[in-house]
């Protein structure tokens, strides 16, 4: 699936997901309220609840009743080592394999870096 044809939640979650992993959103710091990052993004506060929803259903944030959702301890190590086996397995066959097809060597490709 493209970025581009990827529901609008998932690419939030992703973006939200980076953003941990940078240290943007530090373990035991708040995420922005849902109205406050749905604004931020131009996005549904429905489609930025949905996203935060799944950072709750995976455990990588704690939802305090009416004060908001921290990252948990961890958070960005477990949301590395995912996002590192979802590349190896989900996209990088396909940029090995459009690589061969236009006769890129990855040492190419770390000269030019």
């Amino acid at each position: 699936m493209t970025q581009q044809s990827r529901p609008v939640y998932l690419k939030l979650r992703d973006q939200i997901a980076a953003a941990i992993i940078e240290g943007d959103y530090a373990e035991g710091a708040m995420l922005p309220s849902v109205r406050a990052f749905a604004a931020e993004q131009g996005a549904n506060p429905l489609t930025v609840a949905k996203a935060y929803q799944q950072f709750q259903t995976d455990g990588l944030v704690e939802v305090q009743r009416g004060v908001g959702m921290y990252v948990v301890s961890g958070a960005a190590e477990r949301l590395r080592t995912t996002e590192r086996d979802q590349f190896v397995s989900e996209e990088w066959p396909e940029i090995r394999a459009r690589m061969e097809r236009l006769g890129i060597k990855p040492a190419e490709l770390l000269e030019t870096a």
